[in-house]
């Protein structure tokens, strides 16, 4: 499998006209026509578009305590990788370094990994495999990066569904539901309930 990094550039945040108090994150190679879209919660999504606005919340978010956590303690996040597409749902890792230490790797959201990438002024990478699965091309006559059809993304993201979940009983997929909100995985949990909507 081709693991070249290819760059990618957030070229922003729209509603989902497809599921209730969600947003698509949109992002695009950088040397290429191919967009990925990523749905997102609500509170991803208001982090990311606080820190691209510039706009200083009263308080600071989450994101903020990580990123003066970091800064206190002299780490860094030099890149965020979106290295997989499992089920539907994007894995995401962060890549940190402490002064001249070895970096680090670690495990996170894909949404808080685009959340903390602008806010460290780092690049994002995916690679081929996810953007020829998911990737929108982006036509030329297409000058609104958000312009594109929503309906045509998530069916890319579902062929890289497994089959275990049309296979799976309602109530199967039930217990599947209640353990993704117990271990916090909303995204996940999002893919199930719209599988039993479906069902239903």
């Amino acid at each position: 499998m081709n693991k070249e990094k290819i760059k990618l550039e957030i070229l922003g945040l729209s509603y989902s006209q497809t599921q209730t108090g969600a947003y698509a994150l949109v992002l695009g190679e950088a040397e290429g026509k191919r967009r990925l879209p990523i749905i997102i919660g609500n509170f991803e999504a208001q982090a990311i578009a606080i820190e691209l606005e510039q706009m200083r919340p009263s308080r600071p978010l989450t994101h903020d305590i990580f990123k003066t956590f970091a800064d206190t303690f002299d780490i860094t996040v030099t890149e965020v990788i979106v290295y997989n597409l499992l089920e539907g749902i994007f894995f995401a890792k962060l890549v940190c370094k402490r002064g001249n230490e070895e970096p680090i790797e670690i495990d996170t959201r894909t949404s808080d990994a685009i959340a903390l990438a602008v806010r460290f002024h780092c690049p994002i990478y995916t690679y081929e495999f996810i953007l020829g699965s998911a990737g929108i091309i982006l036509e030329e006559d297409e000058a609104d990066p958000l312009n594109f059809d929503e309906e045509e993304a998530e069916a890319a993201i579902e062929n890289t569904k497994s089959s275990a979940y049309r296979s799976m009983t309602i109530d199967e997929l039930e217990e599947e539901l209640g353990k993704a909100i117990n271990d916090e995985d909303y995204e996940k949990a999002s893919i199930l309930r719209d599988e039993i909507q479906k069902r239903k």
